[in-house]
């Protein structure tokens, strides 16, 4: 009987070994470049689910404003930008309304070209302010408070967030608010244009980075399963629609008569005489009813109408 000789059994000995190399071949290591600035910014889509959700905040603090201050309100988004927190910081005017919120969610800055006008309108005024280089007063100060707390509601409302209370603090420095951030962090900074009773201004909400990764997160869960590549976004209240919607509006001499042979003799660069007192006011009118009583004045180059006595409610009561 005959032994096999050890090279024989070299093959076999090695085989196992050479039949799981060549099973599991060795994985390569691959690198990509890497730009650290661009760490934690937002992408384009988080942009648009952003944008599109606070211009739905634009529209309802516009008409709750609108009630609020007794005048005429827009506001639009105008931009989003995300950026350190110290060049934020550099580039906010010195005497801008800057308030905190608790638990480190937001910062509401305003013009303060934009403050004067706000308080003069809820003070009685027209809004025309022209001091806005000082500081504001004790009264003052709380009638901003509660328009930043109007302002709060609005967002707490289009927010959804479960449990969240926004509890604005007193109003700090612009330079006070690195205390707040980290030196470095990077900033969401959503900057509004705001127009009421002639003067124009603007302000922002400034959101840092753990409270914009909540908010994210909520807007995620807001919107509908993706079944396609459309988005749907919050729509306005039927009510804020109805604001949007454009009423023909004219000032009228109501019940005068005029006789007919003065509308025979009519000629191109002819007066008719109305035969009207001028102390009697005329009538403004929206879709044919009466609104308030109303007497014709200039606007600079535009004409106008100075409403006086609001008409009675028996005008809008239904035909």
């Amino acid at each position: 009987m005959s032994t096999p000789s050890q090279t024989e059994l070299e093959p076999a000995a090695t085989s196992p070994k050479q039949s799981a190399s060549q099973k599991t071949p060795i994985k390569q290591r691959t690198a990509h470049p890497c730009n650290f600035r661009t760490a934690g910014r937002l992408s384009n889509e988080h942009a648009r689910l952003l944008s599109a959700l606070h211009e739905t905040f634009a529209l309802r603090l516009a008409s709750t404003l609108d009630a609020y201050l007794g005048t005429g309100v827009e506001i639009k988004l105008e931009t989003l930008d995300q950026l350190p927190i110290k060049d934020h910081i550099a580039g906010i005017p010195p005497l801008s309304y800057v308030v905190p919120f608790s638990s480190n969610t937001m910062i509401v800055e305003l013009d303060n070209e934009l403050v004067f006008p706000v308080i003069e309108l809820l003070m009685g005024g027209t809004g025309n302010a022209v001091n806005a280089g000082r500081e504001l007063s004790e009264i003052e100060e709380e009638i901003m408070q509660d328009v930043i707390a109007l302002l709060a509601r609005q967002a707490e409302a289009v927010w959804r967030i479960p449990n969240l209370s926004l509890v604005s603090g007193p109003r700090i420095k612009p330079t006070l608010m690195h205390h707040a951030f980290a030196p470095n962090e990077k900033v969401a900074v959503l900057r509004f244009s705001i127009e009421l009773a002639g003067a124009t201004g603007s302000f922002n909400l400034v959101f840092p980075t753990d409270f914009l990764n909540v908010l994210m997160a909520q807007i995620k869960q807001d919107q509908p399963q993706k079944q396609t590549r459309v988005w749907s976004f919050p729509s306005p209240p039927l009510r804020e629609r109805i604001l949007e919607c454009d009423v023909e509006v004219s000032s009228e001499l109501p019940s005068l008569k005029v006789a007919v042979r003065d509308l025979i003799a009519l000629q191109p660069g002819s007066v008719l005489k109305l035969r009207a007192p001028i102390r009697i006011p005329g009538m403004l009118t929206a879709g044919g009813r009466g609104l308030f009583e109303a007497v014709p004045v200039r606007s600079g180059t535009q004409r106008a109408a100075q409403l006086g006595r609001r008409a009675p409610s028996t005008e809008w009561k239904r035909r």
